[in-house]
């Protein structure tokens, strides 16, 4: 079995590390931003920051036609700098957060899964991460 294809996505968010790392790791901020598209929402969320604790994220369509909970447990947890998690198919998920003066590099690198290409991946992570950079620059 070959190894998985990786795909890495970033952003330069204009705030500081701590709070970069508030807006990622508390489910009143997830709420706001864990979406792809103004279609989809994140009703609900929650997040044992611990390594063995779990990650849950709801995901769905706000029309109601389709959703999934997004799970994952951590493997590495590094306040301010890095967080690692594997979701139940095993495929396993960095991201570090470095430090550049007042802004935060944002960096997620994941394990592709098969179903999608990995231009749709990266696009639909992407979205995402978009979405957090924007909330976390207006969460002053």
């Amino acid at each position: 079995m070959s190894a998985p294809t990786k795909i890495t996505i970033e952003a330069t968010v204009m705030a500081p590390a701590p709070r970069v790392w508030a807006c990622w790791t508390e489910p009143a901020h997830i709420t706001q931003w864990n979406f792809a598209s103004p279609d989809w929402q994140c009703p609900r969320a929650s997040n044992e920051l611990v390594v063995g604790g779990k990650y849950v994220a709801r995901m769905e369509a706000k029309d109601g036609s389709f959703g999934f909970d997004f799970e994952a447990s951590y493997n590495e947890i590094v306040t301010h700098e890095r967080l690692t998690y594997t979701m139940p198919d095993g495929r396993v998920v960095k991201t570090t957060f470095e430090a550049i003066g007042d802004t935060t590099k944002v960096t997620t690198v994941f394990d592709a899964e098969t179903m999608n290409s990995a231009d749709m991946q990266r696009d639909g992570w992407q979205a995402i991460l978009n979405n957090f950079k924007a909330h976390t620059e207006a969460a002053r």
